[in-house]
């Protein structure tokens, strides 16, 4: 039987995955949707608001209906210990993550 480098598959799935966020990433936001540029963040590192594309602080309860109801590009809603958490989409792109993100 032969041998498999599942280390060298896992790296070359991941590469391809990263290529095809970048190509993604640069066809931008199609349907003109706001995305979030900013947060706010509390003493203990948690984001607590949203600053978007347009302008608009929106406060995370604010936030994470318009995420949930598909009005903000770019981020996913999951249910997780108990509540509905906002996150950046999977994409690979660590620059893009909400966590990441400038404050305001």
């Amino acid at each position: 039987m032969e041998e498999k480098n599942y280390e060298k598959i896992y790296d070359e799935y991941k590469q391809q995955s990263e290529q095809q966020a970048q190509l993604e990433a640069a066809h931008g936001n199609p349907d003109g949707k706001e995305e979030f540029v900013a947060v706010r963040k509390n003493d203990d590192g948690d984001i607590i608001a949203f600053k978007t594309s347009n302008g608009r602080e929106l406060d995370y309860i604010t936030a994470l209906t318009e995420a949930k109801s598909g009005q903000i590009a770019h981020v996913d809603v999951f249910h997780k210990y108990g509540r509905d958490i906002i996150r950046s989409e999977p994409d690979g792109i660590k620059e893009n993550n909400l966590d990441r993100l400038p404050q305001f």
